[in-house]
């Protein structure tokens, strides 16, 4: 692959990764409906197990191709600068498959109708993702996103490795991405059915993958990351700290 394909590709990645989040909060946010690619009610499965399984697929995609094994594995196969943005890739089509295949259900947990409430939980539910986004920055969203490394490369620069910085949330989160997540799936003013399927998917699915970050973290930074989770919480921050 030539350094400017790679930079392309590298492009691409990124903006199906950003369209794979949009409409998973576009949905959340009722921009969007869920099932938009008309085949999910063709499927004789019942919604909350189909939906179930969906995250789980989407899980299983993230979680095996974050792992540090598969990753030496890829870039035998392709450019290692194209490596992340490889990821980026999966995880863009296989959230547009998340919601494009979503079944609707019938029924709410909980739906509140008062102007403050609606109001409130909508500003905390845009907080959270905003919360999200400034988390990227606050680490390199640009590294995060496989743009540094594509760009570098096609300047034929090299890429010294980024140094962790205990910055802005990250003093007192070390997951504050995920943190961000669980805000925006869980508090809003109405949570019906369909989202209570995606929202719980979504937390078991961040339980099980912040397990294996943390084993993987642990084995890469030794004593400094034990000293790390003993200062800050894992999505919230310790209390008293």
């Amino acid at each position: 692959m030539s350094k400017f394909v790679i930079l392309l590709y590298g492009i691409a990645a990124y903006f199906t990764g950003v369209a794979g989040l949009l409409a998973i909060i576009g949905a959340l946010a009722g921009f969007i409906p869920y099932g938009f690619f008309g085949y999910s009610d063709a499927i004789g499965v019942n919604p909350f197990v189909w939906n179930l399984s969906l995250v789980g697929f989407w899980g299983v995609i993230h979680s095996v191709t974050a792992r540090p094994r598969f990753k030496s594995a890829l870039i035998k196969l392709i450019p290692e600068p194209a490596e992340r943005p490889t990821y980026i890739l999966f995880s863009g089509l296989t959230s547009l498959a998340l919601i494009g295949l979503w079944k609707t259900m019938g029924g709410f947990v909980w739906q509140f109708d008062g102007n403050l409430a609606v109001y409130t939980l909508w500003a905390l539910f845009w907080f959270g993702w905003v919360f999200l986004l400034a988390s990227t920055f606050a680490i390199n969203h640009f590294d995060l996103f496989g743009l540094r490394q594509v760009y570098l490369n096609f300047r034929d620069q090299p890429r010294p490795p980024l140094t962790f910085t205990k910055r802005a949330m990250y003093k007192y989160i070390r997951h504050p991405i995920q943190t961000g997540v669980l805000i925006g799936v869980w508090i809003t003013p109405v949570m019906s059915m369909t989202q209570f399927a995606l929202s719980l998917g979504f937390t078991i699915y961040i339980a099980i993958g912040l397990w294996f970050e943390e084993r993987d973290l642990e084995r890469e930074h030794g004593e400094s990351y034990r000293d790390y989770r003993k200062q800050a919480g894992s999505v919230f921050p310790k209390l008293g700290k």
